[in-house]
């Protein structure tokens, strides 16, 4: 068992998805993935990286064809147990040879870039999200973002200088990432760089969960209608580009573009 699967046994994705910061990431995913649907007459969509199933089993309640390719064994089963009609498999992100080319008009990659630690695995999993994607058809790759890392686990949690002597950060405070940390952290101009690299076109990019994170005690402790309210102030300015490097995720939305014969 690998660190990852150890870590996933025990780390409980669902519930933090449905929690008042969690939340704010899931709903502003859900209503870009929506939006980018509406183009699409009959679409299939394929969840790599789906987890326990918090957005295909979601999607597929409400009629779409979703087929899950999840690593994890654990969370393989409890999207299983859920009975519902998504189509869940165990695969990895790097390899979706059991797809043939050109098969999803939509692909959402909302956890393997994460736990891919190289630029060359980044791409290889925006690359195979790009074969299996129709022509026209949509990819929405996530990653975890640098500047939360370091103001969070460095500078909140005390652990700075610890990291810096350990040679987990560069001299501008970059993350250095490998298998045993479990998460690997970004910069925009990586995700640019890897944006570029695919031939994928950029559509729109997005803070997906902007500064909740960050404000986890506030968020929890606010009433009904102030809740409502950052939800409101969070989707509206999600997309400025500002904010994208200090959210603790980031949502690209591309699209595959045919090729010229």
């Amino acid at each position: 068992m690998t660190e990852l699967e150890k870590y996933y046994n025990k780390f409980n994705e669902e519930k933090r998805l449905t929690r008042r910061h969690g939340n704010i990431e899931y709903v502003t995913s859900m209503q870009y993935i929506h939006r980018y649907l509406q183009q699409f007459l009959e679409p299939k969509i394929l969840d790599v990286g789906a987890g326990t199933g918090r957005y295909s089993v979601a999607l597929s309640e409400e009629g779409y064809d979703v087929t899950a390719v999840e690593l994890v064994r654990y969370n393989l089963g409890i999207l299983k147990a859920k009975k519902s009609r998504v189509k869940a498999y165990q695969g990895n992100a790097l390899k979706l040879s059991r797809f043939a080319d050109n098969t999803f008009d939509m692909v959402l990659l909302f956890g393997p870039l994460y736990h891919l630690y190289t630029f060359a695995d980044k791409l290889q999993a925006l690359s195979e999200a790009k074969r299996v994607a129709k022509p026209g058809g949509v990819v929405l790759a996530a990653y975890c973002m640098n500047e939360f890392s370091v103001i969070t686990h460095g500078f909140k949690e005390n652990c700075i200088k610890e990291s810096l002597q350990a040679g987990k950060l560069t001299e501008d405070f970059q993350t250095i990432s490998a298998e045993e940390d479990l998460y690997d952290y970004v910069r925009v101009d990586e995700i640019n760089r890897l944006q570029e690299s695919s031939g994928l076109k950029r559509l729109q990019i997005i803070a997906a969960d902007g500064p909740a994170n960050y404000l986890r005690p506030v968020l929890n402790a606010m009433d009904e209608e102030t809740y409502q309210l950052f939800l409101s102030y969070h989707l509206a300015t999600c997309e400025r580009y500002e904010l994208l490097g200090a959210s603790a995720h980031t949502v690209d939305i591309l699209q595959k573009i045919e090729e010229k014969k």
